[in-house]
């Protein structure tokens, strides 16, 4: 069954889209993460062009994490103060992400920048993830203890000036890094169609040693609120947000995040990441692929501007 995308301009199988979003909030679900870092290279290899796919899977990424903001709300599993904090570098970061994005689409690069970015970024995340779920499945079968951080010890970061302490979280620590942080998930969700929680999670817990019980609900207000100013922005200055498509994915999403999270209460956390990691990996590889092999179409057509 035929669906036309008004804004994609393309025709597509309703059912196809349906089973993605499905598919991507299965995954989400099992792992707990937001699923833009597949759902946008999912659209983007069935045809539909990058700006599009990044702009609408925004949408999808702010729905989703909605629900589950309002989830760790109710339990008062928020570091408010701390979510503020990386919100007001946040929304100045999706800002200038979407700017970079009109940039480079009237240059005529944003293709090319969007699969560049995505096989780095895919690849890199995907391997570090695939070295230290195999280390901590080595260590497991050895009989050998998890090496574990204490949440008390404290790294460089923590000795940068500007420090402010935020009691929910219990920690210490210099507004810089937590700025950075903010900044850089909104500039990177605005380009690349990235809710950032794989990305945001690690770094909270790492660097700034946020406690597992806060950094999860701390991240989905981030995303929320980044991932809702960055459609609101694609759709203002580029008219690509596609609604029709937003909202069979949104559908899609709900409905497998939900099964997902069932399946992923029944295994290991070890194995969980390792899937996780070779499910990265081999998109960043597929991604590569797209970029070196010969297109269909070896010419395209753009309107110029008259000088």
């Amino acid at each position: 069954m035929q669906i036309y995308l008004p804004i994609a301009d393309l025709p597509v199988n309703i059912f196809l889209v349906l089973g993605m979003g499905l598919a991507v909030g299965f995954i989400s679900g099992m792992f707990g993460i937001g699923g833009g870092f597949l759902m946008t290279p999912l659209l983007i290899f069935i045809g539909i062009s990058p700006a599009v796919a990044v702009a609408s899977v925004t949408s999808h990424i702010a729905a989703s994490s909605f629900t589950g903001a309002i989830t760790y709300w109710r339990k008062r599993a928020i570091d408010v103060p701390l979510a503020m904090m990386l919100l007001s570098s946040g929304i100045l970061g999706t800002a200038t992400g979407v700017w970079l994005f009109t940039l480079l689409r009237e240059l005529d690069q944003l293709d090319l920048v969007i699969g560049l970015s995505y096989v780095t970024l895919l690849t890199t995340v995907g391997a570090l993830m695939i070295n230290e779920s195999v280390q901590a499945e080595l260590r497991a079968r050895k009989g050998q203890p998890a090496m574990l951080r204490r949440p008390g010890s404290h790294n460089w970061v923590h000795g940068l000036p500007f420090k402010l302490r935020f009691k929910r979280s219990k920690i210490y620590v210099s507004a810089i890094p937590v700025w950075a942080i903010g900044f850089s998930i909104g500039f990177i969700g605005a380009i690349l169609g990235i809710g950032g929680g794989f990305l945001l999670v690690p770094m909270l817990i790492y660097f700034l040693r946020v406690p597992t019980a806060t950094v999860i609900g701390t991240s989905m207000v981030l995303t929320l609120v980044t991932m809702a100013s960055a459609t609101v922005m694609h759709a203002a200055t580029n008219h690509l947000v596609d609604a029709v498509l937003a909202l069979i994915l949104i559908v899609g999403g709900v409905i497998g995040a939900q099964f997902g999270a069932r399946t992923g209460q029944k295994m290991r956390g070890e194995r969980l990441r390792l899937l996780l990691g070779l499910l990265v990996f081999a998109v960043g590889l597929r991604f590569a692929y797209e970029l070196v092999v010969r297109p269909d179409d070896l010419f395209s057509l753009r309107l110029v501007r008259p000088e």
